[in-house]
């Protein structure tokens, strides 16, 4: 992956005159990727826990986990880097492909890789993360991750090994894609802390509109290198796991590897530089091949391709033609709301945890779906935020659905909780009738309500009969009460709730029940 470039350096600023495609790559041999069926390739990250990668025995060194990442995206574009063909997911195989892609041999069909690795388009960055750490998952802790790179470069084409045939077919509608690869440091630790890291990046692309970042549809794929070694002595031999395609697979693979590598280590054995690829099924990373032998990579100049100068106000070369420039200060001005702003004003305009701002945002959709519910009832935050991260979300992840296949509308559960809001229903009724709603007969929660007779008790005088009538029958537990045992008045309250078929408000039955008792 190479590139020629000038670099201009300015305080606090570093553009450079690009020649995007001055570098091709030649090396022998195909490339070969693993497919995966993982239905949820965008799916949440479990929140960040301290990591190590294996608890020591007394006496006995602790071994540290390095991670380092190149994550590979699609960019959003309806032709390939360099041809006309069309850029679509699911294709027919082969289907998509022009004569410019298709020239052979191999899976990369011209025989090399136009891309930007020597010299890249930005370097010496960082992408900074946040995750709650803890038991309790109370405390935040933000870190940072370095960015060595970011580069553009052709995508390949694709294997599919059949195995009960024993044949592999190639199919070319990937190659020629524009990619974007962004090399991260080795400042990771673990799995999770990994996929922390890949999905505020994920979000942060999402956002700018520079890919889809699909991770089900091969838009974003990492490959991770993993080594491990003792505190204070010299990193261990590094081993790269290829193709990961999914959040929740990348985290195993990686743990499973610093794991594995440990593992071979104190039973003496030896880590090789190799390259591997993780068995979801089996849980498992496996050997691909190995890195003994140098890669034959050869780079030269791409003479077909113009210089691209990147510049600010400051850093335009006086002889750049202005056809031939790119204005970085007008890019920055059009750039969207990033994902950390979303969640610093979800969180003032709202009232909410930070953390429920990240939950808000790492779920696919759920950000749309509590800003529509929102705008649709009269509830407060507190409790749309309540009802959609506890209730909606419980239901989602219970049944592995997406929130773009809810049963439950936004416009349905913002009727809900009007209706909660109101009193015209009790906290317990509501949950009776999302879990009607979530059955998707074509009810709304007002006809669910009255069907079932789920409204609320509105006759003060016959709840206070009621009232009465469970002192007089309970009188152990009245007598609990006044000896101030401080879970009877709960119980007596819970028995008037049941007499009245739970259509009683709690609030009002302890306000009557205190008056009664004189409490």
């Amino acid at each position: 992956m190479a590139a020629s470039v000038l670099r201009l350096v300015h305080p606090g600023r570093r553009w450079g005159l690009v020649w995007i495609g001055s570098g091709s790559r030649q090396r022998s041999g195909t490339q070969t990727v693993p497919t995966s069926n993982e239905a949820r390739g965008q799916s949440s990250v479990a929140q960040l826990s301290p990591h190590t990668a294996q608890k020591p025995r007394k006496g006995e060194h602790k071994w540290a986990a390095v991670v380092g990442l190149e994550i590979h995206v699609q960019i959003a574009s309806n032709s390939k880097l360099f041809s006309g063909a069309q850029v679509c997911f699911a294709a027919p195989p082969n289907s998509l492909v022009s004569f410019f892609d298709a020239s052979l041999p191999g899976t990369l069909p011209a025989g090399y890789q136009i891309t930007q690795q020597r010299l890249p388009i930005a370097a010496n960055g960082h992408l900074t993360y946040s995750a709650y750490m803890g038991k309790k998952r109370s405390q935040m802790l933000t870190k940072t991750v370095r960015i060595k790179q970011i580069q553009l470069e052709q995508d390949s084409g694709k294997s599919l090994h059949d195995d009960l045939r024993s044949q592999t077919l190639i199919d070319l509608n990937r190659a020629g894609i524009g990619l974007l690869e962004v090399v991260l440091e080795p400042d990771l630790c673990c799995g999770e802390e990994a996929a922390i890291a890949v999905r505020e990046l994920q979000m942060i692309l999402q956002a700018l509109g520079t890919s889809q970042a699909n991770m089900a549809e091969g838009q974003l794929r990492v490959d991770a290198n993993i080594s491990v070694h003792h505190p204070g002595e010299p990193l261990g031999v590094r081993t790269e796991v290829k193709n990961l395609n999914s959040l929740r697979f990348m985290a195993k693979a990686i743990d499973y590897e610093i794991q594995r590598q440990i593992t071979e280590l104190e039973n003496g054995g030896k880590i090789l530089n190799e390259t591997r690829s993780f068995d979801y099924k089996l849980g498992c990373t496996m050997p691909m091949r190995d890195k003994e032998e140098k890669q034959d990579y050869r780079f030269m100049p791409e003479p077909n391709l113009p210089p691209l100068v990147l510049y600010d106000a400051t850093s335009l070369p006086a002889d750049a033609d202005s056809q031939q420039v790119v204005n970085i200060d007008q890019l920055r001005d059009m750039l969207p709301e990033l994902p950390s702003t979303t969640r610093e004003k979800l969180v003032q305009q709202y009232g909410m945890l930070p953390e429920h701002s990240f939950t808000l945002l790492n779920e696919v959709g759920l950000l749309e779906f509590f800003q529509s519910v929102i705008k649709e009832t009269r509830a407060e935050p507190k409790k749309v935020t309540n009802w959609v991260l506890n209730t909606l979300l419980h239901y989602l992840k219970q049944q592995n659905l997406a929130v773009s296949e809810s049963p439950v509308t936004p416009a349905a559960l913002a009727e809900l909780l009007d209706l909660l809001d109101s009193k015209a229903i009790s906290s317990s009724a509501a949950k009776q009738v999302f879990e009607e709603l979530w059955k998707a007969e074509g009810k709304t929660a007002a006809q669910i309500v009255s069907e079932q007779q789920l409204e609320l008790m509105q006759d003060r005088e016959a709840l206070e009969q009621l009232c009465q009538a469970t002192l007089d029958g309970h009188p152990q537990v009245v007598m609990d009460v006044k000896n101030r045992n401080p879970k009877a008045i709960n119980k007596l309250i819970g028995l008037v709730r049941r007499a009245s078929l739970s259509r009683a408000d709690p609030s009002l039955i302890k306000e009557i029940l205190e008056k009664k008792l004189s409490l």
